[in-house]
């Protein structure tokens, strides 16, 4: 199927691997030109991979989107290089583990700045051209836990919450601009936040990794962890022109973990 992502621009944020990696490519492989941030310097790496690997434009941007000046000098310079933002994925690494009384009011503001204000302000960054244009595509990865809270997740069960409450809203007010806004719930996927997790778990129940890991493929009706191309997949779809009527919801891509039924 062509999706008819050839020839738009997408931004992709905290792309330099996980989650936000496999959408870059899953863009880059329709044809899309691919703008892509992260904190670290790798970014300019892995964008010039995907240059080689794909054949499309790329651009690596070293940017911490938990500041707001930060994004903005982000979003400004996809901007000037390429023109325009077609489709925004917003995506960041998700806050520390552990139980309500572990987590400072600090550790509160940093989670809240990383994973709600980090979408906010790449969503004003990139929504006056989707509207000036009358099309665009805002994906934000979010995580299961809006729908079913996940344990010892609480800043993460918390702030992602928020965010689907401001998405839903916006989807709203920007539809009749011809623009999409869709909330993307990774399952328990094969990343390094993954790995983090689990060993998190893995201390706290006086486990190994393995035993966590394996702990949590029970819970899932498949019977395994995900792979970052199957979540990227759902991604790309709904960047498509295919998907011009899918908006306004938050879609799981978790083997089936969520027991509700909506």
């Amino acid at each position: 199927m062509d999706l008819g992502l050839k020839g738009r621009v997408a931004f992709v944020a905290a792309a330099s691997r996980g989650l936000g990696l496999a959408i870059a490519e899953a863009l880059a492989a329709e044809g899309a030109t691919v703008a892509c941030c992260a904190r670290s310097d790798a970014i300019t790496q892995v964008t010039a991979e995907l240059a080689t690997r794909f054949g499309v434009r790329t651009l690596g941007i070293v940017a911490d989107i938990s500041d707001p000046a930060s994004v903005e000098r982000a979003i400004a310079s996809c901007i000037e290089t390429f023109g325009r933002i077609d489709v925004l994925v917003t995506n960041a690494g998700g806050p520390p583990p552990g139980p309500f009384e572990s987590h400072t009011p600090d550790a509160w503001q940093k989670a809240v700045d990383l994973n709600l204000h980090s979408v906010v302000n790449l969503v004003r960054g990139a929504l006056p051209g989707m509207k000036a244009r009358r099309w665009g595509r805002i994906l934000n990865v979010t995580s299961i836990a809006v729908k079913q809270p996940v344990d010892s997740l609480i800043l993460s069960n918390s702030v992602r919450a928020a965010v689907t409450g401001f998405a839903r809203t916006l989807a709203n007010e920007v539809a009749s601009f011809n623009i999409t806004v869709n909330n993307l719930l990774p399952g328990y996927t094969k990343t390094e936040r993954l790995v983090q997790l689990g060993d998190s778990n893995a201390k706290a129940k006086g486990i190994s990794r393995e035993a966590a890991f394996a702990a949590w493929e029970q819970q899932i009706p498949m019977g395994r962890l995900g792979e970052p191309r199957e979540f990227a997949a759902l991604a790309a779809f709904l960047a498509s022109e295919q998907a011009s009527y899918i908006t306004a919801q938050s879609i799981a891509v978790d083997g089936g973990w969520i027991r509700a039924l909506l």
